[in-house]
């Protein structure tokens, strides 16, 4: 398990996988931030004065960690607030199903609108679980930097 966790290759294809996922997600929230704010005042758990500044930083943060672990710059870094992010994602769909709410998740904003449930707490599982693995393992190979290095 070791040998696949550490294999550069398996490590490029979590972080470029991530990085789309958080890019891809990102776009569609900045698009349409109207529609992002009405989700995330949807969960009930955010003073009102806050979902229109979190509807407006939130996804550029989402793109900026993304495009950095695409590219492979400050991995670890860009792996850790992913994986902060997937946390609080969990923590809000968790508590949105417990208090009973039908709401969308507002993960890709109105193009991926999908109810709330158990399968979104696996999917953010899935790619927190990814996170990690490259928190810990770092992935120095296949990056700008290591490009860079090599002239």
């Amino acid at each position: 398990m070791k040998k696949i966790l550490n294999n550069n290759y398996f490590l490029f294809l979590i972080r470029f996988f991530i990085g789309f996922v958080f890019i891809y997600a990102a776009v569609e929230k900045i698009n349409d931030p109207g529609n992002f704010a009405l989700s995330i005042h949807n969960y009930k758990l955010f003073p009102l004065f806050t979902v229109n500044i979190l509807a407006i930083f939130l996804p550029w943060i989402e793109l900026t960690a993304g495009m950095l672990l695409v590219f492979g710059i400050s991995v670890r870094e860009s792996s850790f607030l992913i994986g902060a992010f997937l946390i609080i994602f969990i923590f809000a769909v968790s508590i949105s199903l417990i208090r009973g709410l039908d709401i969308n998740c507002g993960c890709f904003g109105t193009a991926g609108g999908s109810k709330i449930g158990i399968q979104k707490i696996l999917e953010n599982t899935f790619l927190l679980l990814l996170s990690f693995i490259l928190f810990y393992s770092g992935s120095g190979n296949f990056t700008i930097m290591h490009i860079k290095s090599k002239d």
